[in-house]
């Protein structure tokens, strides 16, 4: 073999990697817009079971094939509070078994002698799902094209690899280096700084499979990689713990943590193999014997058995490990909430997007809310002049324009991702309801503003006037109830009570001003008063608008989602 040839298998390498990344960033991105609505209702529903978050991590990670994404939006969910320490260690548990589907895979398509090769008609599948991709009209079929087009590159990669590797297993120099690192904490190292470097398990785990089927390395070699690619995949995790919250880093030491423990508690026992058997046995040749002539297979179902097996011995210390790691980051003072944030969202999970949308809607809900605690402060402090919640209003304030800024910047960063229709749609409403929200607490500003005025003057309302304030707040609460069940469950329904009950509002509007009117007649009303009064009413019904915006924002997602 001679130095073109040489050159030409290292750039095969290269390209097979290459295109073995972009086949799996193609089939999650497509398979997350597929089952988004599952994946939104599966990441719900963490609860007290820790086997429900195996369960849960092992699913989602199947779902959308890539562990690192789901560590790192579990780390999101933990940032924000969302999930405890508990939880999101359950799920990384289950997202290192649902890796190993992709190992599976892989050997499946290099099982199998003589005829068409599977790898072959595997790879056949990027034609047709590219075909599907680019002359499908509908959106589903788009979206299935890409899964079938990503899986099929998949092993197109993978066939370009086991072509470069087979170049170098022709070259005896190559052979003798790799047979002669045979030390399992070398190789170790080796597979996890290979996977830090690749930032993809599945993709070092691939590499190595090809590399145990071209006799490239040995079984056991291919084993101790493998190992040492779980201690790699923290590192995607790691990097996003760093940035983030006390928790979040937490979660990334517990991930670690799991994986060094399934490492050294695997390296213990071959080990003792190796004694208690007078260095004849080996989980190379343990697994060859469970699984004969298919290498490919014997090293996919260790990598499997690893995981399940660490699982399966951390799930009961789960509690020590959240200790461990309390313990090793303790938290800080000024590691508080004091300063405005995120509730539900972390930047962590525009990593998986679908979640993320599920996230932007609980934020938006969540904002309503704070909207309409401050229009109740502010209509407090204007009927009874009591101003000892005045501080939580103005940080209350603060903490919406935040809010408004932060959420659309990042609905602006989900738009770049890959959506579904629905999705799509939905981040293209929000924006405006953001808006629209952060206004409900100006007017709620502006009605403070008319009892600074009072207080100024020595003046207050009439308590017939208090009364009408009172009968308004409690219309728009009940439009408020209304517009929130329309946009939590895309109900028309009630979106249609809430155009009823806006109506009463303009007539009752109407009617204060009246009434006012006929109190100032009467002498029962301050003229000074007047023109706040009538300030306020107008207040009062462009929040009741800026509701029924929010909950119009439903009629093209129903359209949508029909």
């Amino acid at each position: 073999m001679n130095a073109t040839e040489i050159i030409i298998a290292f750039l095969t390498l290269l390209a097979g990697i290459g295109v073995f990344l972009m086949a799996c960033q193609m089939m999650s991105s497509h398979l997350e817009s597929v089952s988004s609505k599952r994946l939104k209702r599966l990441f719900s529903r963490t609860g007290k079971n820790k086997w429900i978050g195996v369960g849960i991590g092992t699913i989602g990670t199947a779902a959308i094939q890539s562990s690192g994404a789901v560590t790192v939006m579990v780390i999101g969910f933990v940032n924000v509070g969302i999930m405890s320490l508990a939880q999101a260690a359950t799920i990384i548990y289950g997202a290192n078994i649902g890796t190993t589907v992709t190992a599976q895979l892989v050997a499946l398509g290099m099982t199998g002698s003589g005829g068409v090769s599977p790898t072959v008609i595997f790879a056949s599948m990027a034609g047709i799902g590219a075909f599907l991709a680019l002359f499908s009209k509908r959106d589903m079929l788009k979206q299935v094209g890409g899964i079938l087009a990503g899986f099929g590159l998949l092993f197109v990669g993978l066939a370009m690899m086991a072509d470069a590797m087979d170049g170098f297993a022709a070259l005896e120099g190559v052979k003798l280096f790799l047979a002669s690192i045979d030390n399992p904490l070398l190789l170790v190292f080796i597979g996890a700084v290979m996977t830090a470097v690749i930032q993809s398990s599945s993709v070092m785990t691939s590499i190595t499979i090809t590399m145990v089927v071209s006799g490239l390395v040995l079984l056991d070699q291919g084993i101790y990689l493998t190992m040492g690619s779980n201690i790699g995949s923290c590192v995607v995790a790691l990097i996003a713990g760093l940035t983030s919250g006390v928790n979040a880093k937490r979660t990334a030491i517990i991930h670690l943590i799991f994986n060094i423990m399934g490492v050294v508690i695997f390296l213990v026992m071959a080990l003792i193999l190796w004694l208690a058997s007078g260095g004849n046995w080996s989980f190379g040749r343990l697994f060859g014997l469970l699984f004969k002539g298919e290498p490919q297979l014997q090293l996919a179902m260790f990598h499997t058995v690893f995981n399940v097996c660490t699982m399966l011995v951390a799930l009961p210390l789960t509690n020590l490990l959240v200790s461990f790691s309390c313990k090793l980051i303790k938290d800080k003072k000024s590691d508080t909430k004091d300063e405005p944030h995120f509730y539900f969202l972390d930047y962590q999970m525009l990593r998986t997007p679908v979640v993320a949308v599920r996230q932007v809607k609980a934020e938006i809900e969540n904002m309503s809310q704070i909207a309409m605690q401050n229009f109740h402060r502010a209509i407090k402090i204007v009927t009874t002049m009591d101003y000892s919640e005045l501080e939580k209003f103005k940080k209350t304030e603060h903490e919406l324009n935040y809010l408004n800024a932060e959420l659309v910047r990042f609905t602006v960063q989900l738009f770049d991702k890959r959506l579904n229709r629905f999705d799509h749609q939905y981040l293209t409403t929000s924006v405006r309801s953001v808006c629209d929200l952060e206004r409900i607490g100006d007017y709620a500003e502006n009605i403070v503003e008319y009892a600074d005025a009072l207080k100024q003057q020595g003046s207050s309302f009439s308590p017939d006037a208090i009364k009408e304030i009172l009968q308004m707040e409690k219309l728009i609460d009940n439009l408020y109830s209304e517009i929130m069940q329309a946009y939590h469950k895309l109900d028309i329904e009630a979106l249609e009570r809430a155009y009823v009950v806006e109506d009463k509002i303009d007539d009752f509007t109407e009617t204060m001003e009246q009434s006012h009117i006929e109190r100032l007649g009467r002498g029962e009303c301050d003229p000074t008063t007047g023109a706040e009064y009538i300030s306020l009413a107008q207040n009062a019904e462009r929040v009741a608008d800026h509701l029924i915006n929010v909950g119009n924002t439903i009629r093209d997602l129903v359209k949508v989602n029909q």
